[in-house]
């Protein structure tokens, strides 16, 4: 018991500082690693990710709060979109046809993932428009960070509010329908459809993604998914890595960290492609 707790503290402090900078969460680090590394069943590895995506985000986000790094606006605006697709999803369970979704999630992941590297050739992080958005405008989405890696003040625009909700939209659809989590498509919908930096994409996703797991934390835990000899270690683990994660984000130059995105992001959408098309390895 002892060398399992060990183990899940040292997995969870990996996990955390990996979601933190990237804005993933941790789940997607954590449910292989269980599942391949340790033969838990799925059903508990989960449950454990749940955990891991709520302890990640409440570790992050108080340092991205505090240094200002995060959008809160923007958050809680298409919080609204990820939590209706959510409904709508679960909704649709057992109607839709799952694979229509991993093959369009598949192919917008991809894009991202391409529009990404065009972005890491150019160099260009910031969008500066002479006329900015008037949704955004309206609703006050344009912000200001500072950037530790560069020591000065980054303001930025927001645009393509429309695009980015309906990527919400179909984000939570897909979350409800196919049990998935959403940290890859939040990144991508404030990254390539809303143009902003990807700091602030990566802190941003993080607090979304607390939100949307702590409402559905609830209900693996009265199906019993949650083990608390697992969840409980992992998550100190990934608390203390998330706080470490922050800070190293805040440094690192938005290059290293695209280019460290791009490969997990192509993988992700790749895998969601073959699952769509049926192709197994």
């Amino acid at each position: 018991m002892i060398h399992t707790a060990i183990i899940m503290l040292a997995v969870g402090i990996f996990a955390g500082i990996a979601g933190a900078i990237l804005g993933i969460g941790g789940g997607m680090i954590i449910t292989p690693i269980l599942t391949l590394g340790m033969g838990l069943n799925i059903k508990y590895a989960i449950g454990a990710s749940i955990i891991a995506v709520i302890a990640t985000s409440s570790g992050s986000t108080i340092a991205y709060l505090r240094d200002n790094v995060l959008n809160l606006r923007v958050a809680m605006f298409l919080e609204i979109a990820t939590t209706i697709g959510a409904i709508v999803g679960a909704l649709l369970t057992g109607v839709l046809d799952p694979k229509y979704l991993y093959l369009l999630f598949g192919c917008l992941l991809v894009f991202s993932g391409w529009n990404m590297y065009r972005k890491l050739r150019r160099g260009s992080e910031v969008l500066q428009r002479v006329e900015p958005d008037k949704i955004a405008a309206k609703l006050k989405l344009n912000g200001t960070y500072f950037d530790k890696a560069e020591m000065k003040d980054i303001d930025y625009q927001v645009e393509n509010v429309p695009a980015g909700f309906s990527v919400m939209f179909g984000a939570g659809v897909a979350s409800g329908l196919l049990g998935i989590g959403s940290g890859a498509f939040k990144v991508m919908a404030l990254d390539t459809f809303m143009k902003m930096p990807l700091k602030p994409s990566s802190s941003t996703s993080n607090l979304m993604m607390g939100v949307t797991a702590a409402a559905s934390a609830t209900v693996y835990f009265f199906n019993g998914a949650i083990l608390p000899g697992i969840a409980v270690p992992m998550a100190l683990g990934i608390l203390g890595g998330a706080v470490i994660g922050s800070r190293i984000m805040q440094v690192l130059p938005a290059r290293w960290i695209r280019i460290v995105f791009i490969p997990i992001i192509l993988y992700i959408g790749f895998q969601m492609l073959f699952k769509g098309l049926g192709v197994h390895f």
